[in-house]
């Protein structure tokens, strides 16, 4: 049997230090090594006891979350999983925790304080088994953001040359801020991002990212047109599509059922992309655990499109790029330090623009037939109704 996974629980609450230890002793390969009731203990704890896997609260007296995470990053690196409650200020302090090197992060149930955690058990041990795997993994540069980045001024609204589909899991904030914050304000794509993340969480994280980006970053809304140089986050809890349409290509959410276990999902996204947009579609898996994805970015090849996996030794988790190159579905494979380049030199600037004229031609005229056939249909509908 490998050796058992030595956690140490950081949370002032001393309720939360008897339950989240009584939770996670369900599982046979992690053991409990210790509790710190606040950042000064825990560092002390960490010393003496020697965990590969810390989960924290942020919300401390004396040393919080964040000053803790700094430090621990600072004097011996550990996975940590930051484990605290779903609120606005809590929502962008977990952010700037990610960027600081934390590998991952789990809401508190509303009801925590009643006793109730068995709703996240699963969640959390998965998470820390996974915070193990990713122990020594390097960590991108953190982007933290003091001020928001400069935007370019009023521009026109003009189509995407490319439609780029993202799909990204655990250790996907981090990676997301540092390619996005390298991209410029005139990129001429448009970026989907499915991010595996709760509902309520991705509002914020939109905002984050639009504070350290040139680009306009939103959470998706149905509707919402495929620009150029906009980034659209699918919200939690949805599933994000697209649509070709007479005013403009846009964005439809969707409740439908989870697929893989996941809403939103990226296999969703990318099936989508593939369909709509073929030969000018983007496919691109990044760090995440489990295979989402990975079927969608086939769509995405067998259409025409361009398909990239992340290198597996720049993930935190690299589970769903590598699933996707087992199957052959990755065209390409590019570390996360030069894909923000790519991005640009490809799909961003005007002399990639020019290389790929003939394939941009290719697809507006096929767009133009697809809507000509859609009103042909229409107004044959019509007419028969009218007969």
């Amino acid at each position: 049997m490998s050796e058992r996974i030595r956690v140490l629980v950081v949370d002032d609450s001393a309720l939360m230090r008897k339950l989240i230890p009584a939770i996670l002793a369900r599982e046979p390969s992690i053991e409990v090594v210790g509790t710190a009731m606040d950042g000064a203990f825990a560092l002390k704890k960490i010393e003496e006891l020697q965990p590969d896997v810390v989960t924290l609260d942020l919300e401390m007296p004396r040393m919080d979350g964040i000053e803790t995470l700094r430090l621990i990053m600072r004097r011996a690196p550990l996975p940590v999983i930051l484990f605290s409650t779903h609120s606005k200020e809590g929502g962008y302090a977990t952010f700037k925790a990610l960027a600081l090197g934390a590998v991952d992060f789990l809401a508190k149930p509303k009801d925590a304080a009643a006793g109730r955690l068995d709703e996240i058990a699963g969640q959390l041990i998965a998470k820390i088994k996974v915070a193990k795997r990713a122990a020594g993994r390097k960590l991108p540069p953190a982007v933290i953001v003091e001020t928001a980045a400069p935007k370019k001024g009023t521009r026109a609204a003009l189509p995407p040359r490319r439609v780029i589909a993202i799909g990204i899991s655990t250790g996907g904030p981090n990676a997301l801020q540092f390619v996005l914050s390298q991209i410029p304000a005139d990129f001429l794509s448009t970026i989907l991002i499915v991010q595996h993340m709760p509902e309520g969480f991705t509002e914020m994280f939109a905002k984050r990212l639009d504070e350290c980006c040139a680009l306009e970053v939103h959470e998706a809304r149905s509707g919402d047109l495929l620009l150029a140089g906009r980034v659209l986050i699918c919200p939690g809890n949805r599933h994000m599509m697209v649509r070709r349409m007479p005013r403009g290509d846009m964005v439809i959410l969707s409740d439908g059922p989870p697929v893989n276990g996941h809403r939103p999902s990226a296999d969703v996204l990318f099936h989508s992309v593939a369909q709509e947009f073929g030969l000018v579609a983007v496919g691109i898996l990044m760090t995440g655990m489990g295979d989402d994805g990975a079927e969608g970015l086939g769509a995405v090849k067998a259409a025409g499109g361009m398909t990239i996996a992340q290198s597996e030794d720049t993930c935190v988790v690299s589970g769903m790029p590598r699933a996707a190159i087992l199957k052959g579905y990755a065209s390409k494979i590019i570390s996360l330090d030069i894909l923000g380049a790519y991005l640009i030199n490809n799909y961003g600037a005007e002399r990639g623009a020019e290389k790929n004229e003939k394939l941009e031609k290719s697809y507006k005229n096929e767009k133009n037939e697809k809507l000509e056939k859609n009103e042909n249909n229409e107004r044959t509908s019509v007419s028969s109704q009218r007969s």
